[in-house]
């Protein structure tokens, strides 16, 4: 086959200039036709598009033709010619065509629509269909955003531990990280493990977030994100929550509860416009095929004011809901820690925009949590957002050591391992606040996904950790 310089079919799909001699590279999605022509729809991965190629039967080998079949990989070798049926500018006509690799017939992406459960199955091929594509391609597009929105403000992007000696939630639900031989653990006299045998000398686990080590960072160098994966072992199989996961943790000194709400708002308006404008053929297959709705509700969310709502307000307004004759699963009463269901009340029927809750009870919000002058509450900030519930948790820290403690005193918070954290607010302390996001929370609001295993190449979830 001669060799021609290959050409990226997004590439290809802007080009006019007719007659070229072109080659292509990609993945066969589908072949029709009649005795004499065949045509070939090609991808490559570069786009949701594929190209057209010209198949003229009389030129080629009928056993090479043969092979041509849903999922075969083919080098084409062609002229760039005006297409005459519609749906695309230009098409190419098969001049040479090689079968770099055969797929027979037990490849499980025929044509027929497959569910996502199934694809779930074969995590391993999914991404070679049209609306994984769509959604990895996004996901990339996601990523760089976010670097794109820090490191125009000037932020550092900061790596934090991924192996961790310090839980930052006191979820007490991580991962052990151990070299220890599981069926000979040497225990002390009370049966509890002794691990100074193990590689880190002490108990060693996944990190559940990057926040404490980030607000070092933010003590130092003023305005710090990390962006890493996280692991939180909770035994929740819900369509929300996954075991492995990425977090986009952002820690700023100096900065006060409306300065973090409007980083907030503007962090997510910014990667939602980041995708309206990079990832518009995507979200365009998306909107027609997964969730019709989809490019208004990201264009509404980029053109809105987010609600700014006090806890107690939000309380108030879910409290004249079911006076009205409302019906939530779960009940409502100020102190609760709201559910999902009572978030979306609020964001899709109540106020129908995205909305920043504020002053949260101190007992149902972490240690970390700078406390209000009520003595009540702190200043803890969660965005609530259609279809999703919350997508963004951050806060103000408490900056003052007595506070700190006497909080971490009250929750019996083991602090052993956490002396370097108590040094910041010993050793010039000052005012600071972050958030964290969930990226895959992101995702599933910019795709119109309905499953956060949909999000994620590999999902990790309870009693699964398949490929």
């Amino acid at each position: 086959m001669e060799k021609i310089r290959r050409t990226k079919i997004v590439d290809l799909l802007q080009r006019k200039d007719w007659g070229a001699m072109v080659n292509v590279k990609g993945w066969v999605r589908t072949r029709r036709g009649s005795k004499q022509v065949n045509f070939v729809a090609l991808n490559d991965g570069s786009t949701i598009n594929n190209v057209q190629v010209v198949v003229d039967l009389a030129n080629f080998d009928e056993e090479m033709v043969k092979q041509i079949t849903t999922g075969a990989c083919l080098s084409v070798n062609g002229e760039l010619v005006e297409s005459i049926g519609s749906g695309q500018a230009g098409e190419i006509q098969a001049r040479e065509i090689e079968v770099l690799g055969a797929c027979d017939t037990t490849y499980p992406l025929q044509k027929k629509g497959c569910s996502m459960e199934f694809l779930r199955e074969i995590a391993h091929l999914r991404p070679r269909t049209n609306t994984f594509g769509a959604v990895f391609r996004i996901r990339h597009n996601m990523a760089i955003a976010i670097h794109e929105f820090f490191h125009q403000k000037g932020f550092f992007y900061f790596h934090t531990p991924i192996i961790t000696a310090s839980d930052c939630e006191g979820a007490g639900q991580m991962f052990q990280v151990t070299t220890k031989n599981l069926y000979d653990l040497k225990k002390d006299e009370n049966g509890s493990i002794i691990y100074d045998d193990d590689f880190f000398g002490k108990q060693a686990s996944l990190t559940v977030s990057g926040q404490l080590e980030g607000e070092l960072a933010a003590t130092a160098l003023g305005a710090i994100y990390t962006f890493g994966p996280t692991f939180r072992a909770e035994n929740s199989n819900t369509p929300r929550h996954l075991a492995e996961f990425w977090m986009v943790e952002p820690e700023v000194a100096f900065a006060d509860l409306n300065e973090l709400m409007d980083l907030e708002e503007e962090f997510i308006k910014f990667c939602v416009q980041w995708a309206l404008d990079n990832c518009k053929d995507d979200l365009e297959f998306l909107n027609k095929m997964i969730d019709k709705g989809l490019i208004e509700r990201l264009q509404k969310v980029v053109s809105t004011e987010f609600v700014r709502l006090p806890y107690t307000d939000g309380i108030k307004i879910l409290e004249e809901a079911i006076a009205k004759g409302k019906k939530f699963e779960f009940p409502v009463y100020w102190g609760c820690d709201l559910a999902s269901e009572h978030e979306r009340y609020l964001v899709e029927e109540y106020f129908q925009k995205p909305v920043i809750m504020t002053d949260y009870p101190a007992e149902i919000k972490a240690f970390y949590m700078k406390q209000n002058e009520d003595g009540k509450t702190v200043q803890g900030t969660d965005v609530l957002f259609p279809q999703i519930g919350e997508i963004i948790g951050g806060s103000v820290r408490e900056e003052n050591y007595d506070k700190l403690i006497a909080r971490i005193n009250e929750l019996n918070i083991p602090m052993k391992d956490m002396w370097w954290y108590l040094d910041t607010r010993k050793y010039g302390t000052c005012p600071h606040a972050g958030f964290g996001l969930g990226f895959e929370r992101l995702l599933l609001f910019v795709t119109g996904m309905a499953n956060i295993r949909d999000v994620i190449p590999f999902p990790r979830t309870p009693r699964n950790a398949e490929f």
